[in-house]
């Protein structure tokens, strides 16, 4: 992957430092391994899936760590499994252990994991305050109307 030169874009942008961090970090150290295989969804507008495919792993081998602005996902393999393998001529089910991270936005937290069918499945939910969402402001000293009260109305 080619480098990239945010130079002229960090001139021009206040606050988005962490997202020029991101870009240029995860274009210096691109992942070669692609284990597990994974996917992520958009559900709707404020909610998310991902899933890994962690075939072969018990739901006590798995940690999953939510920080802020960060999802990790460690599959830890006993090495006793390993011995085991001697018996089998060829082995292609990847069994190993893992560490896959990803980077939350702002306000995106875990819901709830699940295992099943050798699936692990991560619900995410984007929950922005109501202090951060945008309000319209009235000119002449009117009052702050919010301008999302008609969709909850709605709803």
């Amino acid at each position: 992957m080619r480098g990239f030169d945010l130079t002229p874009y960090r001139r021009s942008t206040v606050g988005f430092d962490r997202l020029f961090d991101l870009i240029e970090n995860n274009a210096r150290l691109q992942q070669s391994d692609n284990y597990p295989p994974f996917n992520i969804e958009r559900l709707s507008e404020d909610r998310y899936r991902v899933t890994l495919a962690v075939a072969g792993f018990r739901a006590d081998e798995i940690d999953i760590t939510a920080q802020q602005n960060l999802l990790q996902v460690i599959g830890r393999k006993d090495e006793a499994s390993a011995a085991d393998r001697s018996k089998f001529l060829h082995v292609g089910i990847a069994n190993r252990s893992f560490e896959r991270r990803f980077e939350l936005a702002d306000f995106v937290r875990v819901e709830r994991a699940d295992l099943a069918d050798g699936l692990l499945t991560i619900e995410l939910l984007r929950e922005v305050p109501e202090a951060m969402k945008p309000k319209k402001v009235a000119i002449n000293g009117g009052q702050l109307v919010d301008i999302n009260a008609k969709d909850r109305d709605a709803a």
